[in-house]
């Protein structure tokens, strides 16, 4: 689509993003990027990254650069957001079990995802004409409503499964560009154990990571680079 329709220069906002790998693809392609989070950036462009809480950008205005300059946006024309998971996904729902979770900590975790789900829909009713909000399969499936798609990584030439939601506003679904195998896990558990294709993140020996190694999590809040160029190639013209 951008190829028949043109690139437009977009002013593009890819909110709670500190790698920079959906913004850098939307750069590339001449457009206005900017990615947005609480964190430094960690792709190198500081010049294009805003340190600021993402709920004082969306809507547009004054905005500071990790670099100290200020930049005034009026409106973005794409927003991509990555609203935070922790307390939304399927997983986090164990949580909230009292056979599992003292009922101090529910309390707890449910006064944090109420605030998450909050952030979730500032995201979702954010003042721009097209918006994605990406997130994994959770409540937002539910209290919210089912997302209109729902990709993952192996569709577009990464051999890694892992569910990810797109709740979209003005915006068609993405078109896989490569589909390839997903590398397959098995394992042993209680219940027999689990055979088939997973989320697998390995250390620079190629040994597996468990769930709890904190590298799994920062590995997990990234953006797959195929899914990336999808994102800036078809939703990066000009309607």
């Amino acid at each position: 689509m951008a190829d028949s329709m043109g690139v437009c220069g977009m002013k593009v906002l890819v909110a709670c993003e500190e790698s920079q790998t959906v913004c850098k693809a939307f750069l590339e392609r001449g457009h206005e990027a900017y990615s947005n989070d609480l964190q430094k950036c960690s792709g190198g462009v500081p010049d294009r990254h805003i340190l600021m809480d993402a709920r004082a950008v969306m809507n547009g205005g004054v905005m500071r650069l990790e670099t100290g300059k200020k930049i005034e946006i009026d409106k973005w024309d794409l927003i991509i957001a990555h609203p935070p998971c922790t307390y939304l996904t399927i997983s986090a729902t164990r949580h909230h079990s009292l056979n599992v979770t003292p009922i101090n900590w529910i309390n707890a975790r449910t006064k944090q995802r109420i605030l998450a789900m909050d952030f979730f829909m500032d995201c979702v009713n954010a003042n721009a004409d097209r918006i994605a909000v990406e997130n994994p399969v959770g409540i937002m499936n539910t209290t919210y409503r089912q997302p209109d798609q729902i990709i993952q990584p192996y569709q577009f030439g990464h051999p890694v499964s892992k569910k990810t939601c797109l709740w979209l506003k003005n915006l068609p679904p993405l078109i896989p560009t490569e589909l390839t195998e997903p590398e397959m896990i098995h394992s042993k558990g209680k219940s027999g154990g689990y055979s088939g294709p997973s989320w697998i993140v390995r250390d620079e020996n190629g040994k597996i990571l468990p769930y709890t190694d904190p590298r799994v999590a920062k590995e997990r809040s990234k953006t797959y680079q195929g899914i990336a160029d999808a994102m800036a190639i078809q939703w990066g013209y000009e309607e």
